[in-house]
């Protein structure tokens, strides 16, 4: 099958796009806004984009609480998620008002963060704490589209060592949670090493 998306015209239940551009790491963003409230949402439009500085984007819908307390503070920390905590980053997703604490909704600790003021998730076991570098509504065809990305230069790591193996992260032990469209998800248990062909003059690539 084919469809044109000026059209979306596939001829199936719900849009398939999202679910061919998967799996999609999760961005569970923390931030602190001015009153001291603390936000806790996961974004499925999350990536790392750079390792030199190391930079990660997430991308919302709209200006949501996490957008507008990044860009106005300045600061957010992405807490990895993963399968055994996969039903609290879907209470998270809750549509709650800006003075409600989604720690508390979804019965978490917070932590503190090192080089930043908004918390983390005591119970993730890795975190990257972030300063926002830029931001920024991204453009299709038709002029600027109703996102907004958010640029963040992390600036400092939390890794739990029980996720650690021999001097590794071991994916399997972290177990990171994936989006997969839908209402689907799915998480790293499976995993395997390949190696990458060489340059020219025989190093690795």
């Amino acid at each position: 099958m084919f469809y044109a998306t000026d059209t979306n015209d596939h001829g199936l239940p719900h849009d398939p796009f999202k679910a061919i551009v998967s799996p999609r790491p999760i961005g569970w963003i923390s931030t602190l806004d001015a009153n001291g409230i603390a936000n806790l949402s996961p974004y499925s439009f999350f990536n790392a984009i750079s390792d030199s500085p190391k930079l990660v984007m997430v991308s919302s819908a709209g200006v949501k609480d996490m957008v507008r307390t990044a860009i106005e503070t300045g600061e957010f920390v992405c807490n990895l998620a993963t399968g055994d905590l996969a039903r609290q980053v879907v209470k998270t997703s809750a549509a709650a008002p800006p003075e409600i604490d989604e720690f508390e909704i979804a019965g978490l600790t917070k932590a503190p963060s090192r080089l930043v003021k908004p918390p983390r998730v005591a119970e993730s076991p890795a975190a990257l704490e972030c300063v926002v570098t830029e931001s920024f509504r991204p453009k299709g065809r038709n002029g600027a589209s109703g996102n907004t990305v958010v640029i963040g230069e992390v600036v400092g790591i939390h890794i739990d060592e029980r996720i650690l193996s021999e001097g590794r992260i071991d994916m399997a032990l972290a177990a990171p949670l994936a989006r997969l469209g839908y209402l689907d998800y799915a998480v790293a248990s499976e995993v395997f090493a390949m190696k990458r062909p060489l340059k020219p003059d025989g190093s690795d690539v």
